[in-house]
Formats: C-alpha cells, structure tokens, sequence
C-alpha cells in the first residue's frame, strides 16, 4: 500500500487509515502522515500493518525525545504534540462511554493534563535478561553485541530485554542507578536472567522516588541453586557485592531492598523482602497527609497529578448539602494503602476501605495513624466476597461509595451489591474507560451519570484516567 494518509488515533497508540473495506491499524504515527504500509496480519474486517516509508510528515507531529522511541513501545504518543494527545484521549474516552455504555451522557468536562509531561514517574521497572533485544539494523551488521541487558520487556518478544541508555519518565538519577547496577553486573560476572532457563542472578530492578526527595531501590534476584536446592557457591557473596556498591555509590537512596525471587513470574508481591539499608519505605506527601509507601504498596505513579485525581473524586463525593451534623458514610472499594479513603475522611462521617491485597490495607492503616485520623476502617479479601449484604448491614449502608477498581472493571457480584446498598452517589474511577462503559451501563438501571471528568495521568502514552459522578435515579414513590 503507498502513499496511504493516516486519518486518526486509534487503541493502545496505534494509528489507523481506511483502505477499500478494511480498517488497517499501524504503529509510530500520527494523523496526516502519508506513508507507504505493508500488512502483517489480516483479519474479517481489519488488518495491521507496519510502515516501510514515511512520504511525507503530518503537519500534527512532534519529534520525539527518547533516542529508545519506535522501540521501546512505552511512550508510543512521543510524536504527537501534547496538546493533541489530550484531545485523543478525550474523544477516547467519548467514545468508549458512548459506544460501548449506551447511556445517558452529560456535557463531559475537558481533560485535565498533566501538570509535567516529563519525569513525572515516581516507579519505574526494570528487567535483566542475557536475551538482549537486537534491533533489525543491529542484526543485519553483522556485529557481536554485548546481550545482557537491563531495561524493558518488549511487546512480543517475552524474554528479550530492550537496553535502556536513558528514560525521560523519572527524574535523572534513576538513569544513574540503573546504569551503575548494569555496569557493575558485567564487570563482575554477575549473571543476567534467562526467563526460558530459569537461571541467573539478577532479575529485576524496581526504583522508585517521593515527592518527599527520598529513593527507593528494589534489586530482585533470583538465587541459583543446586540439585538439592542449595544456593550455589559465591551467589550470597555477589549479591552483598552489589548492593554494597549501591549503598555506597548512591547516599541519596534511603531504602535499599533485596528479593530472591524462584517464581516463573515478576510479581513480588507474595515474595519476602529484606532490608539491607534504611527503611523499608519511604513517604508522600499530598496536601498536608503523610503516605507510607512500601515495596509492595500501590500509589499512583504521577504524583503531583494524583493530587489532581483525588481533587476531583472528593468534589464528586460530596454535596453541598453535607453538613458537619450529617456527613455521609462512605464506602472506598479497592481502596489499596487508603490514600484516597484518607484523602476525603475530613469530609466524612466515616470511610470504609476494602481492598485484596492485606499488606496494602496494613499500609492503609499505618496511614491513618500517621495523619492521625480516627474515622477510617480498612478490610482485606476479595471484593466481590466481602461487600456483600452481612458487611453492610453490619457496617452500615453507605451514603457515597467511591470504586476504583483494576483495569477488569468491577465483577457483576460487586455491581449488583452496590444496587442493593443504594448509595446516593456512586464516583467511580477508572483507568480503562471501555470495562468502565460496561459497568455504568449495568448500573444505568438505578443511576444516572452527572459529571464526567477526564485526567492524563500518563503523558505520552495513549492511557489515561476517568472519573464518573453517578447520582441515585429518584423512583415515581420518590
């Protein structure tokens, strides 16, 4: 296909153009590109290509910053001004509660940017692999390349890791430790993970920062061991290594902790963490409150827009017609270390915070005695088992319920739940608009969608946030 011209932004940072019946999705650019494409896979009704020439650049382009973009797949919008992205996530969050909710929509508010565009990031994640990502470029050279690699994973290419120089998402001093552990590794014939294998040393770097000016390191290691499940010879002696060199090399972390992780998977957290310097946290600040970060804690990784975020949902929570004599009982569904819960308990009568994992809700609790508030209370397990009837009659029907669930949307069980409570309002955030269509859509019987606010959390990527006021439908007895 030559010379076709994009005509618009389309899911997860593709582009897409219209070429006889099909819809043909294509990465890396933007609306007004006139480019020349060809298909890698073709479906009924679509297909996905990649662009081969770029004819002529739209006049809507931005050039890029990271020397990693094209590859690397995070910030896939780095071409698109940000001005324009805030108008693409907007009409993506149109279109998603118009098309997939089908219902009842108010004027939606405009989109609140972010207050940075850069380093913005207080987490960032790293793999270790001994599978570095090769660029077609590099493998047609012919040369050898050092393939240990630490950086990020590669959309597709599950055990290949793509080498990050430099990341423009945190501040500078991530891109130092980063590549002050890589250099260390290398120079000291500490191994770097083989996912297939299972073997190798270091597996993952995790850093992260505070508005507060401390750091966090987090190096995971997986230990390799004999036939009999010992830890093989000089492993211990490596990892102490390296971490002495953090340690001593960067004065600025003031948490530094390690992890043995044996599992076929990333995730720690159902891992043992150790402290092998300083705490094991550090702390945000957000409008006078203090939150405890831990290794395993979730806190929104734009700081400084979180605060933007959690404006609006308490705005959305509470009425004018709230008094101190009548403060509503609000229920804060997923509430994970209870930022938001705290954030809004001046305003409440009481919150009530549930949430999955259990070291999140001792965080939730630790956050409430720091900041010294006494009208919260904070419940582990599984939503859709815990708030069901019993928990709210024992604990009172709810006023307000604020739900900020995963990227799956709520479970039905949850949604049919919050129909029996019959809170007043319902704010729901969501960081996927399209399973937050589907839920409102399930709760349109009994409630009515008043505001809708639109927040970029994530600047240049095609992610954004969405908050949603739902007020309780009056019935004709009413």
């Amino acid at each position: 296909m030559e010379n076709v011209v994009i005509e618009a932004c389309a899911a997860e940072g593709k582009s897409l153009f219209h070429w006889n019946d099909l819809v043909v999705f294509v990465p890396y650019c933007v609306p007004g590109d006139v480019v020349d494409v060809q298909l890698r896979r073709k479906k009924h009704s679509f297909a996905e290509g990649e662009v081969v020439r770029i004819n002529e650049y739209s006049k809507v382009r931005a050039t890029p910053r990271c020397e990693h973009f094209g590859i690397c797949g995070g910030c896939k919008w780095q071409n698109l001004p940000y001005e324009e992205q805030l108008k693409m996530k907007q009409q993506q969050v149109y279109d998603q509660l118009t098309r997939i909710g089908k219902v009842d929509l108010p004027q939606f508010r405009p989109i609140l940017g972010s207050v940075h565009q850069w380093e913005y990031r207080n987490k960032l994640d790293f793999g270790a692999s001994n599978r570095r990502y090769l660029t077609k470029e590099e493998i047609q050279s012919g040369k050898e390349f050092q393939r240990d690699a630490l950086g990020f994973h590669i959309t597709g290419a599950f055990d290949k890791i793509l080498p990050i120089t430099k990341c423009h998402l945190m501040n500078h001093l991530q891109n130092e430790i980063r590549n002050e552990i890589f250099s260390f590794c290398v120079a000291n014939g500490i191994s770097f993970f083989d996912l297939r294998a299972q073997t190798g040393l270091l597996r993952d770097v995790i850093i992260r920062n505070s508005n507060t000016g401390e750091w966090m390191v987090i190096v995971v290691f997986h230990y390799n061991r004999d036939e009999n499940g010992m830890i093989e010879e000089g492993e211990k002696n490596k990892v102490e290594a390296l971490l002495s060199y953090i340690s001593d090399k960067f004065q600025q972390v003031s948490s530094l902790l390690y992890v043995d992780n044996q599992k076929c998977n990333d995730t720690i957290g159902d891992q043992e963490i150790w402290v092998y310097k300083g705490k094991d946290h550090i702390f945000e600040r957000m409008e006078g409150l203090m939150f405890k970060v831990g290794p395993k804690s979730f806190y929104q990784t734009n700081t400084e827009q979180a605060y933007h975020l959690y404006s609006v949902v308490r705005e959305f929570a509470f009425s004018d017609s709230d008094s101190d004599e009548s403060k509503p009982l609000v229920y804060d569904l997923y509430t994970g270390t209870g930022t938001i819960a705290n954030f809004v308990a001046g305003k409440a009568e009481r919150v009530i915070g549930i949430e999955y994992v259990e070291d999140a809700i001792e965080d939730a609790k630790v956050n409430s005695q720091i900041n010294k508030i006494d009208n919260t209370l904070f419940f582990a397990g599984d939503m859709k088992d815990v708030l069901n009837d019993e928990f709210i009659s024992m604990h009172g029907r709810p006023d307000v319920i604020i739900t900020d669930p995963p990227r799956a949307g709520m479970h039905p069980d949850v949604i049919s739940t919050i129909l029996r409570a019959a809170p007043r309002r319902v704010v729901y955030v969501s960081c996927n608009p399209a399973t937050q269509a589907r839920d409102l859509q399930m709760l349109d019987s009994q409630y009515q969608v008043l505001a809708v606010q639109p927040v970029d959390m994530f600047p240049h990527t095609p992610h954004v946030e969405n908050v949603v006021l739902l007020e309780k439908r009056l019935s004709e007895a009413e």
